[in-house]
């Protein structure tokens, strides 16, 4: 019975809780055997609620067993990124700065989902403050890819996408600050969805970059990115950047989604050299099936996208270096005084030191030179000028089609610990994610299939419009559907036995 309730997708699982086939009780423990049986050798979670969600799917069960009407996700389990506030589990944001810190609030998002009867069963791993692409980052040990457990699970929010792609939450929340979401989503097989900048609410996420970071829903259905994409679709006044639009139904654009006359259009400077074939092979397929359901493939040129990965490594450190001064040891968080005392600078210098990891200082340093006196405009000002070029090249290119299409990463998972001696390599990863980013728009990756080249999971990216973002979910939903229909079922179902995996390790040792 466990094993067949962690197996079911967040919607399915929903209609058997509405059902009262299954309690939420039920389904909350599952994933927390789950949890304990795998998570050893996938390190997904850093601090799992036991107590806390059981007492919370008791009440859910008890108010659905009065008669109370209850949203389609009520009593689902959702893990929920580090990087996101929580008033009765740890944040850290992979942290040791913030080692043990329990927050006097909750974040909008987590709000919101726990209004809506979701049941948060623990926070997820990620690289330190969100700054990496493979949580190899964060200082509580790297995530493992549950499709191979020498892989990485992507980053920075490996966490919550190997939770999902694990069977340990059926569904999570996560940040998107330059394709966090949507690259841990193509190396695992699951879906991520980057909503249109502003569209869900960043009060309560642990700023990295405040003028691209954007939460969002991880899933292993698009109809479940969905629905809870129109859970966290609210606006917030705590959140200055919240648009006041009336959002239609995403769900609903998945169950009705038609790609007929619908307009793709293929990156020219996403699709060829830097990517691996295998990639490219399931991205054509993709196009191919699309093309077939009625939908027209056409090229888009988007001249400066060669530049957008240069603008946003000097953008994001700039503004991290400035979001990150507030960890200074006199507010929150850890505190180091140095031997025999010192001043109150000698003690921020002390515990930023030893709280801060090498890719957080990292980019500190670059941000702060980046800012300083004599260099702003040429480096800082010269990216946000770069950023205005990618924001028109969007708007050009959805002048012709009514989204985009790219492979989500250039390469399946690589090896864990592979290219941490070569930061220049890692950042290259984002090179598909990291425009939509910059131009405030949506985005959505789904699985694709396997790379012929070693059995890995491959994704396929869209972009839509700013404000569009039923764009994605309609042609998602399409070709999720297409392809399930040709694999004759989820590509998650082709998995390895992550206990076999697990034993297999723990043999090796």
């Amino acid at each position: 019975m466990s094993d067949d309730i962690i197996r079911l997708s967040a919607s399915e699982l929903g209609e058997r809780l509405a059902a009262h086939e299954i309690s939420a009780v039920e389904a909350t423990q599952a994933s927390l055997d789950r949890i304990a049986a795998v998570d050893g050798g996938v390190n997904a979670f850093l601090h799992v609620a036991t107590d806390a969600a059981l007492t919370a799917a008791r009440e859910i069960d008890r108010r659905r067993g009065s008669g109370e009407k209850l949203g389609p996700l009520a009593g689902v389990p959702i893990a929920v990124k580090d990087v996101l506030v929580t008033t009765d589990m740890p944040t850290t944001a992979g942290s040791r700065i913030l080692e043990g810190w329990v927050p006097p609030y909750d974040a909008t998002s987590v709000r919101l989902v726990r209004e809506a009867g979701l049941i948060p069963i623990g926070k997820t791993n990620m690289d330190e403050f969100a700054m990496g692409s493979s949580t190899e980052h964060s200082a509580y040990g790297p995530t493992h890819n549950p499709w191979a457990l020498d892989r990485i699970p992507g980053g920075s929010g490996g966490g919550s996408a190997a939770a999902v792609a694990a069977f340990e939450a059926p569904i999570a929340l996560g940040s998107d600050t330059g394709g966090s979401i949507r690259q841990p989503a193509h190396v695992t097989g699951t879906v991520g969805v980057k909503p249109t900048y502003g569209a869900v609410s960043r009060y309560g996420a642990i700023a990295m970059a405040s003028s691209l970071d954007q939460i969002g829903p991880v899933s292993r259905t698009v109809l479940d990115s969905a629905l809870l994409h129109d859970i966290i679709g609210k606006h917030d006044h705590h959140d200055s950047t919240s648009l006041r639009d009336r959002w239609p139904s995403m769900a609903e654009a998945v169950r009705n989604a038609d790609v007929s006359g619908m307009r793709i259009g293929v990156i020219r400077q996403l699709d060829g050299d830097g990517f691996q074939q295998g990639v490219l092979d399931r991205f054509h397929e993709s196009l191919a099936l699309l093309e077939k359901a009625g939908a027209e493939i056409v090229e888009v040129n988007t001249p400066n996208f060669e530049y957008a990965i240069s603008a946003y490594y000097l953008i994001m450190p700039a503004e991290a270096s400035s979001n990150l001064a507030k960890f200074d040891s006199v507010r929150f968080g850890m505190r180091v005084t140095p031997e025999g005392g010192g001043t109150v600078e000698d003690v921020m210098a002390a515990t930023r030191e030893a709280g801060f990891g090498a890719e957080v200082k990292r980019r500190i340093i670059l941000g702060t030179y980046a800012l300083s006196a004599g260099y702003y405009d040429a480096y800082y000002g010269s990216a946000q000028k770069v950023r205005t070029l990618v924001q028109r090249d969007f708007n050009a290119a959805f002048a012709q089609v009514d989204v985009v299409a790219s492979p989500t990463a250039p390469t399946t998972a690589f090896k864990l610990g592979e290219k941490s001696d070569d930061p220049m390599a890692m950042y290259l990863n984002d090179i598909a994610t990291i425009p939509a980013n910059l131009a405030g728009v949506p985005g959505i990756s789904l699985p694709a299939g396997l790379a012929t080249e070693d059995g890995l999971p491959v994704g396929i990216q869209f972009v839509a419009p700013a404000r569009a973002d039923e764009r994605l979910y309609t042609v998602g939903g399409a070709l999720e559907k297409l392809l399930e229909a040709e694999w004759g079922g989820r590509l998650l179902d082709q998995a390895p036995d992550l206990t076999q995996l697990i034993a297999a390790q723990e043999g090796a040792r």
